[in-house]
């Protein structure tokens, strides 16, 4: 934290903790099985499709503040929006000090990293050094209560990640 900030010329009381990640959210099929006789090929259909999206979500535990955006997709480009969030979110004249994992997309050379923040690298194989892996288990407990169906996957994401119940309006998901 000392070299951050004597590197961007700031106090040390002037630097936001903040910790990202991401999780994907929405239809994860399994293998279909049925018991059936020795011999024969039982028809065992079972739904295909696989549509999610992802939450890009990140929070500042010492100033209460996060920054969420629900996402189709996983790459670089969908980082750099997140990242813009973060930097909007970050109080005018101090620095963010964002520690995420070695994701592809966090280390990518396309990355447009804003001048107030400074991205913070774990080691590989260690989630558990990043608070914000522990978020994914409330924000994804409401999605995994009940069956998701592909297009409310962003409606449930969203409500998780604000606490909210999500809205189920014309389909067979009952809140609770």
């Amino acid at each position: 934290m000392d070299a951050i900030a004597r590197d961007k010329g700031i106090d040390r009381d002037r630097i936001e903790v903040w910790f990202g990640d991401e999780a994907r959210i929405g239809q994860k099929n399994k293998i279909t099985r049925r018991w059936a006789r020795r011999g024969t090929r039982p028809s065992a259909p079972h739904d295909q499709r696989t549509a999610s999206t992802y939450i890009f979500g990140a929070i500042c535990p010492g100033e209460g503040k996060g920054a969420a955006l629900v996402l189709p997709a996983c790459n670089t480009e969908a980082m750099n929006l997140h990242l813009a969030e973060i930097a909007a979110e970050v109080a005018p004249g101090k620095h963010a000090v964002l520690v995420v994992d070695q994701a592809g997309w966090h280390l990518s050379a396309g990355l447009l990293v804003p001048d107030n923040i400074t991205l913070v690298v774990l080691p590989p194989k260690c989630p558990e050094l990043n608070p914000a892996e522990n978020v994914w288990q409330t924000v994804c407990s409401l999605p995994k209560r009940r069956w998701l169906v592909p297009r409310y996957a962003t409606n449930e994401g969203c409500a998780g990640w604000t606490g909210a119940e999500p809205r189920a309006e014309g389909t067979s998901h009952a809140p609770g």
